[in-house]
């Protein structure tokens, strides 16, 4: 697979739908060997997102250059928020207060404030994580007073519709909400879309779009 074709490919993709707002390509590497991560990095890609810390810790230890960004994007047990606080750059799936004092105790003093994304369970399935969209603005009030985090917004997965109309109307829900905290905190980031939507959640209001498979390929 020609990594760095298909990069080019996905922010041509990318640049058609956001008519020149800046957009954050996270490049979801869970489950993909060191070597495609090392080719992306080579064409370009300075965002990875891990779904798995013990993977990402692995993969870390081997390759970490000081240019790349690393989020956690998949869901956060309590006792993996030391290893989250320590080594990750964001954290995109925060979901309940029970974290914020465990990650804001180990995130150095010397590091720059860890970035968090409250993640939101926008179509309330039963099967994913993420906080009620009422309790977004308690749980950001928790996390902007912590000094060692950096409250930064907010993420989501949609449930998976197949009709483009309903995946635009999480969206759209998202972006409300999303305009809601603004108006309440200092927040600059909406993170939605992956590999099959990208270009939906661009169109309805995301700065960040996390992309899989139509970057890597299968894992």
């Amino acid at each position: 697979m020609d990594l760095r074709q298909s990069l080019q490919d996905i922010r041509a993709r990318i640049a058609t739908v956001a008519h020149g707002r800046a957009i954050e390509l996270v490049g979801v590497s869970k489950k993909q060997p060191l070597e495609k991560m090392q080719a992306a990095h080579v064409a370009g890609l300075r965002v990875f997102g891990e779904n798995y810390v013990q993977e990402a810790l692995g993969k870390m230890a081997q390759w970490h250059p000081a240019d790349t960004e690393w989020h956690l994007i998949g869901p956060l047990q309590s006792n993996k928020c030391k290893e989250v606080a320590q080594h990750f750059d964001w954290l995109q799936s925060l979901d309940r207060a029970e974290l914020i004092p465990r990650l804001a105790r180990f995130r150095g003093a010397d590091r720059a404030p860890l970035n968090v994304l409250l993640q939101v369970n926008v179509d309330d399935e039963t099967s994913k994580s993420g906080c009620a969209p009422d309790a977004v603005l308690t749980l950001a009030g928790e996390v902007a007073r912590e000094p060692s985090l950096r409250l930064r917004g907010i993420m989501s997965i949609p449930a998976p519709w197949p009709e483009h109309r309903l995946r635009s109307a999480s969206f759209a829900r998202l972006k409300r909400l999303f305009d809601e905290l603004r108006e309440a905190f200092d927040v600059d980031t909406l993170s939605m879309g992956m590999s099959e939507d990208f270009e939906l959640a661009i169109a309805q209001g995301a700065t960040m779009v996390r992309v899989g498979s139509a970057l890597f390929g299968a894992r």
